[in-house]
């Protein structure tokens, strides 16, 4: 098999398949040899598993997952790395390519399809334009996935994994927790790319919950989601102010909601907890919340 990560057998790959990084798909190789072995084994899969991975780029993590896994599926939306990724997984035949955008795949009929009852873990190094909406679909959709272990621009990381309730959480961190339990395992510096990012990168495991840590107002996810997107628009408010502007409401309608939660209006977003949050949704009346359109 040939070496990956190495730089001179990658401009070899590149120059046969006339391939070149484009910047739209966010492509960096990777090329420090220890990194996609330490993912791979972070995910925790194994034998008698099933890894779906989000953009092979030339197959450097997929060999990894290959070595480890029943079977992987991974999903490309580069329509020039079909052929290249024939010859460098050529030796794996527990590897199947699907061509297509990962947001708009059926990826509960491919993961039916393809795993059958195996667990099954997604396992991938990002592009990092598009992090935030493929990590929520795979969440939100409630797909039969274990865990996520997952390659992010450094920044992202910190927020996916920031606790609710603390100064590093946003609006994202709320619906990781939600639906996951995340941590953030160790850091890439620049070097180990090529060419080497701007940015400082982590990688991250989301261990998915079987069931939610905490129960919406009325079992409504979408309108508890609705509140935290409208108290963090305007994070530098206090959490009483942001509703109110983000969902069009009369501010003393939402400080008597936060006061009958047992909570005081003046703090700020980002010091409320899942559960304040859904505390205060059952405190609001349900049409002031669904009848709004997302802030963002």
């Amino acid at each position: 098999m040939p070496n990956l990560t190495d730089l001179s057998t990658i401009r070899d790959l590149c120059a046969r398949y006339d391939f070149a990084l484009s910047k739209g798909f966010g492509q960096n190789f990777i090329i420090n040899p220890g990194i996609c072995p330490r993912i791979a084994e972070a995910s925790g899969i194994g034998p008698g598993w099933g890894a779906l991975e989000i953009g092979p780029g030339i197959g450097v993590l997929t060999e990894q997952l290959c070595q480890r896994a029943d079977r992987v599926v991974a999903v490309e939306v580069d329509k020039r790395l079909p052929a290249l990724l024939a010859e460098t997984m050529a030796g794996y035949e527990n590897f199947k390519l699907v061509l297509g955008d990962v947001l708009k795949v059926d990826l509960r009929t491919l993961i039916a399809e393809e795993f059958g009852d195996r667990p099954v873990a997604v396992c991938a190094n990002l592009p990092y334009y598009i992090t935030s909406p493929i990590l929520m679909r795979l969440l939100e959709e409630k797909l039969p996935i274990r865990s996520i272990t997952v390659m992010v621009q450094k920044e992202a990381a910190q927020r996916l994994c920031a606790a609710p309730g603390t100064r590093e959480a946003g609006a994202i961190s709320y619906a990781v927790a939600y639906y996951a339990t995340a941590r953030q395992l160790f850091t890439v510096q620049p070097g180990s790319f090529y060419p080497a990012p701007r940015v400082t990168s982590a990688v991250i495991r989301l261990d998915v919950h079987t069931t939610p840590p905490v129960a919406p107002a009325n079992g409504d996810e979408a309108g508890l989601f609705r509140l935290i997107r409208a108290a963090f628009s305007q994070r530098r408010k206090t959490a009483a102010n942001a509703v109110a502007n983000g969902l069009g409401l009369p501010k003393n309608q939402v400080i008597a909601a936060l006061e009958a939660a047992g909570m005081d209006p003046r703090l700020r977003p980002e010091q409320l907890t899942l559960q304040d949050y859904c505390a205060f949704q059952a405190s609001l009346p349900v049409a002031a919340i669904d009848n709004q359109p997302p802030t963002c």
